[in-house]
């Protein structure tokens, strides 16, 4: 079947093959369960796969080791590849298959619910990465990721903050999208080759794990260093930990125009923008709670620079148009803007 679409000159190729097997009902707790012994299954193959000269996107799939690659890789025409849980044999991603794929644009890697590889991603033509490692299981205080992608313009990296990043190089980078996770199997993750090599980005997008996780490495001796490009920052946290991360971070974006906040309701700290920096804040999730105003007005201070903020209320809050009307009314009083005033209030929410 493979085969004979490779032959035809196909497009566009998804494999999506799982293995099955014998899982376990545990009669105590009622959870199906995996066995002790399961092994991932192996696919070969056909080499025509690896030579396709039409071949533009290809999806594989899904928990599935597929051996040793051909030395000869060649796809010429492939701009798009996403690999779903598959095992390589060490060095065949980013040494054979990479390689052979020399106007590659978007590369897809994820890993679930199972010990994650590789742990290094290099590719000179990629435009577009995302990396989504969701287990604990085999990570440790010598586990590290390096990324060697000098065209990358967006990357989306979802992952255990790990011990180590020792070569980061993404110089054309725009936009970076963190979700990061604290392991107590690594003592001290050390996210500074990680932030380095992000420096020069535009918009960053950090998660309320991202935030804890940066937060405790600043505690224990990270500098970070000043993102001179960012102008658009989105921030979430959960905790106390991560919302003392934020001053810092205002500080080292000195021209930062647009903040997006999320979490308001757990917010606690003393959080205040800079004068003349912020122009844009966008709320999300607000609650409308007294507590969220009164933060709110902490957190904008005596800033002169913000033209607009925008407010959506949070999903699960039942707002119709004279609520919404009393929550702008509010948002004007405690923040001090009138009718006239420069500075404009928006208020979004569901029905």
């Amino acid at each position: 079947w493979i085969c004979n679409a490779v032959e035809r000159g196909v497009l566009e190729l998804n494999i999506s093959i799982r293995t099955f097997y014998n899982f376990v009902l545990n009669s105590e707790t009622g959870v199906v369960e995996q066995p002790s012994d399961m092994k991932y299954g192996e696919l070969f193959l056909p080499p025509q796969v690896w030579k396709s000269k039409t071949l533009v996107k290809l999806t594989l799939g899904t928990n599935i080791s597929l051996g040793n690659l051909p030395p000869d890789v060649s796809l010429p025409a492939l701009k798009s590849l996403c690999i779903d849980t598959i095992f390589f044999c060490y060095g065949d991603l980013c040494d054979v298959l990479l390689p052979g794929c020399p106007v590659l644009e978007e590369l897809v890697v994820r890993h679930e619910n199972c010990e994650a590889f590789p742990f290094c991603i290099a590719s000179r033509t990629i435009k577009k990465l995302s990396v989504h490692y969701d287990c604990e299981f085999g990570i440790g205080n010598m586990s590290y990721m390096s990324f060697d992608a000098p065209s990358l313009v967006s990357l989306d990296y979802s992952d255990y903050a790990l011990a180590e990043y020792p070569q980061v190089n993404l110089k054309s980078l725009v936009e970076a999208r963190l979700d990061l996770r604290y392991s107590e199997r690594i003592e001290k993750p050390d996210i500074t080759g990680l932030f380095i090599g992000i420096s020069n980005i535009e918009t960053l997008h950090l998660s309320p794990g991202s935030a804890d996780v940066i937060s405790r490495c600043v505690e224990h001796g990270l500098f970070l260093p000043v993102l001179n490009n960012l102008v658009n920052l989105s921030f979430g946290s959960n905790n106390k930990r991560g919302w003392t991360l934020l001053p810092y971070l205002l500080e080292q974006s000195p021209k930062l125009e647009t903040l997006i906040i999320q979490g308001l309701d757990g917010y606690t700290g003393d959080v205040t923008m800079r004068p003349f920096q912020v122009k844009v804040l966008h709320v999300l999730g607000y609650g409308g709670t007294a507590k969220e105003l009164e933060l709110l007005k902490s957190i904008i201070g005596e800033s002169k620079s913000l033209e607009l903020v925008q407010v959506e209320v949070a999903q699960g809050v039942v707002v119709d148009d004279a609520i919404a009307w009393q929550i702008y009314r509010d948002l004007m009083t405690h923040l001090g803007v009138s009718d006239s005033s420069k500075r404009k209030i928006q208020v979004a929410y569901f029905m």
